[in-house]
């Protein structure tokens, strides 16, 4: 159920547009401090894993790992996504507790 909730706050902050998504927007968030949480798919590379590690670890933004790119992809209205950054502290910290502090 908590999956179902995390999607549904996916949805609400793309309407509000405070996520950004692909890797490449992800990354530029991360790097200008914008994003408040960054979700990388479970499904992802191993490579695009260990960049967002790295990066997320770097400049201290907070990472977790959830849902399919498919499923991420669809929360937001858009095609398959394999991360995508929250820009609104208050949202990021909903979808962090919502997801548990204990997945990193």
């Amino acid at each position: 159920m908590q999956s179902n909730k995390v999607l549904g706050l996916l949805g609400i902050a793309a309407r509000g547009r405070n996520v950004v998504s692909g890797e490449f927007a992800t990354e530029a968030a991360v790097k200008d401090g914008s994003a408040m949480l960054v979700l990388v798919a479970e499904d992802a590379s191993d490579n695009t894993k260990k960049l967002f590690r790295n990066k997320c670890t770097f400049y201290e933004v907070p990472y977790r790992y959830f849902g399919t790119k498919e499923e991420l992809g669809h929360a937001i209205g858009k095609e398959q996504r394999s991360s995508l950054a929250l820009l609104d502290e208050g949202l990021a910290k909903t979808v962090d507790k919502a997801l548990g502090a204990s997945q990193n």
